[in-house]
């Protein structure tokens, strides 16, 4: 798509803005922009996820009252700003938070609740797999889910003839194609790059092994499509659940839809070898584009694709800044009751810039936002905890270093293993919510990384803007590969601030977890315990 000279209310008027939807773990976001990726607005709705039954889910009809609220909030914004209403879009994508369960029946119907990314209870079909596949499959994966439910003989296992993520199934209702971004796939089961589909040495592996128990795994995945592809049109029925105004016309391109992972990449522009991102929200995960196999599978990481389907070595972490926003919040009411009240983004702000004042180690205070189990240290639940000693400095600055470095440390512990395998990375990126306070969240990373961290302008719009980013890639005729087309038409003259690590903060975070690590025991207990 190549830059037109217009005003945005004629770039919308006129059907050439593209618009990017993205369903996180407690925001469904949309964001609209132009030709040349600027955003022009952007639409959100709070959702959180139900604990039910002792699994995590959301319910469809949360769904689906979420995106209208998204888009219908994003019209509002849009007859505001420019007076216009949008009734077509050069092209459209929907991404959405990777892995988890849906499972469909013949007709249509979901078998069972929505299991999503955050439950840990597959514990038995992880392992196994994981030995059968000679890969690592976390518990959270797709397959692992589906085979927990096959180990289980759950009843409604002979049913299922459709199984996706959350992406895959809002495209499927809009479009009526079962298809999928090979990104978000990686997520169902594991790839091989050099035919960006499903392994078909491992599907056959599992077929034999499931075996009488569920139909064959072929017959129940999306098709994988990588970016760039036209992965359907909108429907008329489709566009009638998105507008319940009746606005919305029909015929819309749609890119394959995404995992939260890729967008992520793509908003960073990191998706070429040697690259890589952090993508910090309800979870934290870091992404680092591979040129070689691993030698060995390791339970810490991953390994997925980028959305056009190059090997990524993926540290995925269930706990990120939900925590960090819990107390956050308590400040923000603290202020209110004592009659100065401040807007969340003040007390982020002012929390963030404390930080910077504390001890390089947090003075001997101890974060862990563990709100759910966390893989990478071996525990099935979580338990949100501050530890200190009694001869720690406990400050205001010390405690949110301590919140801030918190977020980073299990992700520090993944990092440490790639490292190991000596993966080579010359450029990593963050976005998320978290670095929209320049400088702080920022600096820990670099430190806990020991690396340089650099953040886009764009970074607090993360994977909705990323999502509309590969939409525009799905409409560009120029046949210029996923990366060109990043540096090129995307990132080219966009700002980047680019932070080197504190030689003072990499040994501060190094002391913090070391304690960080031994302290896990304590984590554990109150897992235990409580």
């Amino acid at each position: 798509m190549s830059a037109v000279a217009t005003s945005p209310a004629e770039v919308i008027a006129s059907g050439r803005a593209v618009l990017g939807i993205e369903l996180g773990s407690t925001r469904i976001k949309a964001c609209l922009i132009g030709p040349d990726a600027d955003v022009l607005a952007t639409g959100s709705h709070e959702w959180e996820n139900v604990y039910a039954d002792k699994l995590w889910t959301y319910s469809l009809d949360a769904v689906w009252s979420g995106l209208q609220a998204a888009y219908a909030e994003i019209v509002s914004v849009v007859q505001q700003r420019y007076g216009v209403t949008p009734e077509s879009y050069a092209a459209m994508g929907v991404s959405a938070m990777m892995h988890g369960y849906l499972a469909f029946d013949a007709g249509g119907e979901l078998l069972a609740p929505f299991r999503t990314w955050r439950n840990t209870n597959t514990g038995v079909a992880a392992a196994e797999l994981t030995e059968l596949l000679s890969a690592n499959i976390p518990l959270r994966w797709s397959i692992a889910h589906l085979h927990q439910a096959v180990v289980d003989a759950e009843s409604h296992v002979p049913d299922i003839r459709f199984l996706t993520t959350l992406a895959g199934y809002v495209h499927w209702s809009l479009t009526g194609e079962k298809v999928l971004g090979v990104g978000d796939a990686s997520g169902m089961f594991p790839i091989d790059s050099a035919t960006r589909d499903y392994d078909a040495e491992l599907v056959a592996r599992y077929d034999v092994l499931a075996a009488g128990r569920v139909r064959a795994l072929r017959e129940l995945l999306p098709q994988v499509l990588t970016a760039g592809a036209v992965a359907g049109h909108l429907t008329a029925e489709g566009a009638a659940l998105l507008d319940t105004s009746g606005t919305l016309r029909p015929g819309i391109p749609f890119a394959p839809p995404e995992g939260d992972a890729g967008t992520g990449m793509v908003a960073t522009g990191a998706v070429a070898p040697r690259t890589g991102n952090v993508s910090a929200g309800t979870s934290i995960f870091a992404m680092v584009v591979i040129e070689r196999p691993l030698t060995q599978v390791h339970h810490e990481l991953d390994l997925v694709t980028t959305p056009s389907g190059d090997p990524v070595a993926m540290v995925h972490c269930n706990n990120g800044a939900s925590e960090l926003a819990a107390w956050a919040s308590m400040f923000t009411a603290f202020a209110t009751a004592a009659g100065s009240p401040v807007s969340p983004d003040a007390t982020y702000s002012a929390l963030f810039s404390t930080a910077l004042q504390g001890d390089t180690d947090a003075g001997g205070l101890l974060a862990y936002n563990h709100l759910a189990g966390e893989p990478i240290t071996g525990l099935d639940e979580g338990r949100p905890l501050v530890v200190r000693t009694p001869d720690s400095r406990l400050t205001l600055a010390n405690f949110m270093r301590a919140q801030l470095y918190g977020v980073f440390g299990t992700l520090a512990l993944g990092m440490g293993v790639l490292h190991d395998e000596g993966v080579a990375l010359d450029r990593m990126y963050a976005h998320g919510g978290i670095f929209r306070t320049a400088g702080v969240a920022q600096r820990f990373l670099a430190a806990a990384l020991d690396a340089p961290v650099s953040v886009a302008a764009t970074a607090s719009e993360g994977g909705a803007w990323g999502m509309a980013v590969l939409a525009s890639y799905a409409a560009d005729d120029s046949g210029r590969n996923l990366d060109a087309y990043l540096r090129e038409a995307v990132f080219a003259h966009a700002g980047i601030a680019t932070v080197a690590p504190d030689p003072a903060d990499v040994a501060g975070f190094s002391v913090y977890l070391d304690r960080y690590r031994a302290g896990l025991s304590v984590e554990a207990a109150a897992v235990a315990s409580l």
